[in-house]
């Protein structure tokens, strides 16, 4: 057991080492001019497991956020395994030429490599959401609860349902399978049923269709650490201020770090503008 935990420290170790290295060997991309904000914090917890990444191309752009879950640092890994995962293959793939077929890859591909990755009692685990964004329209998948909305004419609107159990509950309910007060009892329990990491792991949720985005709008991704603890009005007000993405990325987070709940989880926030149509 003491050795498995070394082993598990030192693999977080060497990943703080590399993200440091990121910064100074990583590719340079030119400037897009496009407005995005990304923030998080530790919250309360001892470990910080949420981590995101946007990456840009010249035709269009990705974004991932990772809530990751696990004993010592098992979700700190399994959130780096399934970000890397997601930005190596969009960038070695046109995954504009066929999104569905880019997240079905990425989220499975994923999933085997934190599995591969960490065995035993110390392993872990990431809900996931992404999204794809071109030409104005949005493309999006998720497993697990982080959440994908668009902000839109003072609107925070979900696009995303999860898989949590309350949300499967509704959905068998609606199918005949469920019933009425079997449902209702269950739609407050937000215990995950999918999510990275698990042997079992289920089908992702997936767009039906893309969604058309309008002038202005903001995409959000957003772990359960900021939506449970700030609700979406107060992510609303500080979206209303129509600041740049990365001023109100930072605020929101600093709305969770003020707040005075002695449960406070790892949170973390994506924010995507759209201008004429494009992203910007």
């Amino acid at each position: 057991m003491g050795i498995s935990y070394y082993i598990i420290g030192v693999l977080a170790f060497v990943i703080v080492l590399l993200e440091i290295a990121k910064l100074f060997i990583r590719p340079g991309k030119p400037d897009s001019g496009w407005d995005r904000g990304f923030s998080m914090t530790i919250g309360n917890c001892e470990v910080q497991e949420d981590l995101g990444e946007v990456s840009v191309i010249p035709a269009g752009m990705m974004a991932v956020l990772s809530d990751g879950m696990g004993k010592a640092y098992g979700g700190r890994i399994a959130s780096r395994i399934a970000v890397n995962t997601f930005v190596d293959i969009f960038e070695d793939y046109n995954a504009f030429h066929n999104p569905q077929y880019y997240f079905r890859k990425a989220f499975h591909s994923a999933n085997k490599e934190i599995l591969k990755a960490l065995e035993g009692e110390e392993r872990g685990a990431a809900s996931v959401s992404s999204v794809l964004l071109r030409k104005g329209y949005l493309y999006y998948a998720v497993a697990g609860n982080v959440k994908i909305c668009v902000y839109r004419e003072k609107s925070l609107v979900p696009v995303s349902a999860g898989h949590t159990v309350a949300v499967l509950a509704e959905q068998r309910f609606y199918e005949g399978k469920l019933s009425r007060q079997d449902a209702v009892e269950l739609l407050e329990n937000h215990r995950l049923y999918n999510f990275l990491g698990r042997d079992g792991f289920q089908d992702i949720e997936l767009f039906d269709a893309p969604i058309r985005l309008k002038h202005n709008d903001i995409v959000v991704l957003m772990s359960d650490g900021v939506y449970d603890l700030l609700g979406f009005k107060e992510v609303e007000r500080v979206l209303e201020k129509q600041g740049s993405c990365q001023q109100m990325a930072l605020e929101i987070i600093e709305a969770v770090n003020r707040n005075n709940s002695t449960a406070k989880d790892n949170a973390s926030i994506i924010l995507l503008r759209v201008r004429n149509g494009v992203t910007v």
